[in-house]
């Protein structure tokens, strides 16, 4: 009888080692294939030249999760950009959310993962939060530069050509202006000098000066014959 105890007491402290070891088993098993905030990760990148978010869900248990993206401000729900549901996998599944997004802006991702929405296994943001890049998707200032030059070199050409013919304009303007100025010299002197050589003045006093030469001549012939007379009486 004592034999037969003990038997019967070693099986059942080995069947007790295997189903402790069993249920170690199945739940590291469980704890293996349980759904985890560190297997969802988010990036912002640009899809030409708007801006989106990816979220990646690499759940290999397949657990059911909501996504929702919300943008911060000084550390506070600025806006829900949207919320999406996705099943991962162990290679993993994307989820995109539209946003125009501005550089170095940050934005809060939180996960909602369990088939009884009630009793979550997951219920937490992925951390830390999602921060843009600080260069964002439209570059506008590539465009900019090819316009400005071009106009800026075809002003220069007409500005040369317009400032050489001003100078030769006022080159024209002033040789009118010197002979115009040298015209009235000779003029004035032309008319002094016709004034001088045609008067009549002259012409007067000469034959009046002629006249009383001639008359003075008659009276002294006239006088010298009356002496003449006389002294021969």
């Amino acid at each position: 009888m004592s034999i037969s105890r003990r038997t019967a007491r070693r099986s059942v402290q080995i069947l007790g080692v295997a189903a402790a070891s069993s249920a170690l088993a199945l739940s590291a098993a469980g704890s293996a294939l349980a759904c985890n905030i560190s297997e969802f990760s988010a990036t912002a990148k640009c899809d030409g030249t708007k801006g989106v978010i990816v979220v990646t869900d690499k759940d290999g248990s397949g657990t059911p999760a909501t996504i929702t993206v919300f943008l911060e401000n000084n550390g506070a729900d600025a806006k829900t950009v949207g919320s999406q549901d996705v099943t991962g996998t162990k290679e993993g599944v994307d989820v995109t959310f539209e946003e125009d997004w501005s550089p170095n802006a940050e934005y809060r991702i939180h996960v909602t993962a369990g088939k009884d929405k009630d009793h979550p296994i997951v219920d937490k943001d992925i951390t830390p939060n999602l921060t843009t890049p600080s260069e964002g998707c439209s570059k506008d200032d590539e465009s900019t530069p090819p316009t400005t030059p071009a106009p800026s070199d075809s002003t220069t050409p007409p500005a040369d050509e317009s400032s050489t013919p001003t100078p030769s304009a006022s080159e024209s303007s002033t040789t009118p202006a010197d002979t115009s100025s040298n015209a009235p010299s000779p003029a004035a002197g032309d008319s002094n000098l016709a004034e001088t050589g045609a008067s009549s003045n002259t012409g007067m006093i000469a034959g009046i000066a002629g006249a009383l030469v001639v008359v003075g001549g008659g009276a002294v012939f006239f006088g010298m014959r009356r002496r003449g007379a006389s002294s021969s009486r």
